[in-house]
């Protein structure tokens, strides 16, 4: 995303992490079962021409040019945001959807605008080129205002109007969310912790405003922290039928119920700002929002960010007006880098100690194995002194005459120079030379980083158990045909005076 301070401006992209919802529906809907008064209209056009005042969620900043830019709820999960209900009515003929009618206080403007930016006639000489250099510098900025008629009032500048060069296109997310799903926005002007400690008497507090009807439960559906220490609640109501059967009541008359007047001010106490119901997009209100381009950006600017939209199924463009509105997407952009970073080092933590039970794990199944060895040398032995018991008196038979063979096998390769014991005894031999090698230069100080350090002492370490196993196997396997060996030699001269 990037202002353009030269021509034509690019349509910018960027990613704000919320959504936009709170589509304009009519504020007189309310279910059978559902006892909410009768909802107030406010008399501000809808989008669609329904009667409310807040409808598809967009804020009153991009008509007044001194709100919030986009609205408070973009980027956050809340609102589209960005046209105001002024501009609605006087722009855009009563809808935002609408095709705005070319009205004749329109075409004043534009003349004035015109002539204030090419040919003043306020002076009536050389210093009028002055003035419309001037007026053109207030017109890129955005605010000001242009003199060119001593007759006629002169042009106020906003930020809206086509010539100014602080504009861009991002994107934000569409909400998948349906009616029926009854989830409704609440931002407070908290901060997250406020709400997660008082979140029982905030429930409380939502009930009693709904009526205090026992049919209705208020649930809490998710808090999230947004900039400026304001807080993000998820709501929904379930309504209890005296059959036993709940359901949950429409997002849109949640809302409708929330914006009337009475109701909309005992929210005001609560340190409710802003309530919107977040709802999806049919194809086709999408589809008419995006023929339409906002009012102040150029219409090859928002067809080039049709085309530039990396997820047009998710995303949507909006418009971004002014450093205020960079500023908010800014802090927004930041809020969610933390929570990503907060969830990061979660994960890194869980990660940390799965690592520990890993090795913990690791540990206890060397452990076991080395205990599975012992306890089959045992009952190796056993089986030798059963089989000895069992052979006794019987002659040598050929297939015992091989084992013996192969067991004198091995003892020569286990005794041989060149074998296993050559190599463990020229192992011992070289651990005896470290060690004083590292006992004559004991004088001499190098430094080794610690991290290696640890990873020497843990690879010796390793190498040390490891040969410790295999003396200890070599160990048990030479006591082993010891003692078989000495089981033959005594049941040979038994069996030959038997068979004498």
């Amino acid at each position: 995303m990037a202002f353009n301070f030269g021509g034509t401006a690019g349509a910018g992209a960027a990613n704000p992490t919320g959504a936009f919802g709170g589509f304009g529906t009519t504020t007189t809907t309310a279910a059978p079962a559902f006892s909410f008064s009768a909802p107030t209209n406010t008399g501000t056009t809808g989008l669609f021409g329904a009667t409310q005042n807040k409808g598809f969620g967009f804020g009153t900043s991009f008509g007044t040019g001194t709100g919030t830019g986009l609205g408070s709820g973009l980027g956050t999960g809340l609102g589209f945001g960005g046209f105001g209900t002024q501009q609605q009515q006087s722009t855009l003929g009563g809808g935002l959807f609408s095709q705005p009618a070319q009205t004749p206080a329109q075409s004043n403007q534009l003349i004035n605008t015109a002539s204030a930016l090419s040919a003043p006639t306020l002076l009536g000489d050389e210093r009028d080129a002055i003035l419309a250099k001037w007026n053109q510098l207030q017109a890129f900025w955005g605010t000001g205002k242009g003199y060119f008629n001593n007759n006629i009032a002169p042009v106020e500048f906003t930020q809206e109007n086509p010539f100014c060069r602080f504009k861009a296109v991002g994107y934000s997310l569409m909400p998948n969310n349906k009616d029926e799903d009854g989830l409704v926005v609440l931002v407070f002007n908290r901060k997250e912790t406020d709400i997660r400690s008082q979140q029982q008497q905030l429930v409380e507090s939502l009930h009693k405003i709904l009526g205090g009807n026992q049919t209705l439960t208020v649930n809490v559906e998710g808090v999230k922290t947004m900039p400026d220490d304001q807080t993000e609640v998820i709501i929904y109501v379930v309504e209890r039928s005296p059959n036993g059967t709940s359901r949950r009541v429409p997002a849109t008359t949640l809302y409708a119920h929330f914006e009337q007047a009475n109701i909309k001010s005992s929210l005001q106490q609560l340190g409710v700002s802003l309530s919107m119901a977040r709802t999806e997009l049919s194809p086709a209100q999408v589809k008419q929002l995006l023929q339409n381009p906002p009012a102040g950006v150029d219409p090859i600017i928002w067809e080039q960010a049709k085309v530039d939209n990396p997820d047009p199924d998710k995303l949507i463009p909006v418009p971004m007006v002014g450093f205020k509105e960079l500023l908010r997407r800014l802090k927004v952009q930041d809020q969610m880098t933390k929570q990503h970073q907060t969830r990061l080092d979660i994960i890194s933590e869980d990660i940390s100690e799965l690592q520990k039970n890993q090795t913990t794990t690791m540990a206890k199944i060397a452990q076991y194995k080395r205990k599975l060895m012992a306890l089959s040398h045992r009952t190796l032995q056993v089986l030798i002194k059963q089989e000895i018991q069992r052979k006794s008196g019987y002659a040598i038979q050929a297939d015992e005459e091989q084992l013996r063979v192969q067991l004198d096998t091995i003892q020569c390769e286990l005794n041989a120079p060149t074998q296993f014991k050559g190599r463990l005894n020229e192992l011992m031999s070289q651990i005896r030379m470290q060690n004083h090698f590292g006992a004559v230069r004991a004088e001499e100080r190098y430094y080794i980083n610690s991290d290696l350090l640890r990873e020497i002492k843990q690879h010796l370490k390793q190498q040390q158990e490891g040969l410790s196993h295999l003396i200890s196997i070599i160990k048990d396997d030479l006591e082993d045909i010891k003692l078989i060996e000495h089981g033959l030699n005594e049941s040979i001269p038994i069996r030959g005076g038997v068979f004498s």
